[in-house]
């Protein structure tokens, strides 16, 4: 069975970094393209950070420059390393996989995990 499981959520301050971990099980990293969404209260959930099984990446604009998503592919899992972190990003994110990069950024992602919480506070 294919799992998502998200790690690395927390509360930190402003200006802060942290780095979330998205371990997959049931699929392999470099066969698929994975992401991470985030969803704040009173806000629809939005893309932040995603990567091709090519290694192509694509940012959120409200991220770009700040968040870098990485992946592992011995591990099968994908990272997402968050610096100068701003309020506004608290939020549960979210690790979704699918095996088509379009899929992927669609919104209709093949697999999604549980979430993981970050609060940045001011």
């Amino acid at each position: 069975q294919v799992q998502l499981v998200e790690s690395g959520g927390g509360l930190v301050q402003a200006g802060g970094s942290l780095r979330l971990s998205c371990a997959a099980s049931g699929i392999i990293f470099e066969s698929n393209a994975m992401g991470w969404y985030r969803q704040a209260p009173g806000k629809q959930r939005e893309l932040v950070a995603a990567i091709a099984s090519s290694g192509s990446t694509k940012y959120g604009d409200s991220v770009k420059g700040r968040f870098t998503i990485s992946g592992n592919n011995a591990k099968n899992t994908v990272y997402l390393h968050m610096t100068s972190l701003r309020p506004e990003d608290t939020a549960v994110y979210y690790c979704a996989a699918d095996r088509s990069w379009v899929g992927l950024l669609s919104y209709r992602a093949d697999y999604w995990g549980q979430g993981t919480q970050v609060t940045v506070s001011s």
